[in-house]
């Protein structure tokens, strides 16, 4: 299950850099389905917002799907340092937005595309999405009284260390938990 988690997660943090390219280069719902007269005469803004709805919905997917998981508990005193993480990791999202206004065609962008997905399944530790944004959640770099670092999604506001309490954060892997609070 937790690898299957970890392909949505994946999908739905570089789906964007499609989408994008999409927009850029003017493929609408037409282009893909052109047999559908329906589909090829909506206006092009629908065909994108159909775009992100996909990613948004399979996000939504991976949050209710985030119980499969298994969980742990954080209880007071064992975080001893907090970081808000939100915007550290918006220059890596604008890279690949320009890397989607920079690719000329489908196989570049096939190829491009591919290799991210590879490169960030592979080596991504912290499964980072920015469409958990549009479901109200935080991105906190936070260190336990081990010393292990570790990436917490989480609806709720934390500020302080010593006030945290997490009664169930759902173990992604060894360094990234989501808590649906």
């Amino acid at each position: 299950m937790n690898f299957l988690f970890r392909l949505l997660l994946t999908f739905n943090a570089t789906s964007l850099l499609v989408i994008i390219f999409w927009v850029q280069k003017g493929i609408t719902l037409g282009k893909f389905f052109p047999q559908c007269p329906y589909l090829v005469s909506l206006p092009n803004i629908i065909s994108y917002v159909l775009y992100l709805l996909v990613p948004i919905a399979l996000t939504g997917i991976s949050i209710l799907m985030s119980p499969k998981l298994g969980s742990d508990v954080f209880k007071l005193g064992d975080i001893t340092q907090i970081e808000h993480a939100n915007n550290s990791f918006l220059p890596s999202y604008l890279g690949y937005f320009f890397v989607a206004l920079s690719v000329s065609n489908c196989e570049t962008l096939l190829f491009v595309y591919s290799l991210l997905f590879v490169f960030t399944f592979l080596s991504q530790a912290l499964y980072f999405n920015p469409l958990f944004l549009v479901f109200g959640f935080e991105f906190y770099n936070i260190t336990t009284k081990n010393g292990a670092a570790i990436f917490l999604i989480s609806r709720k506001k934390y500020k302080t260390p010593s006030d945290i309490e997490i009664t169930e954060a759902y173990r992604i892997n060894n360094y990234t938990f989501i808590e649906r609070g």
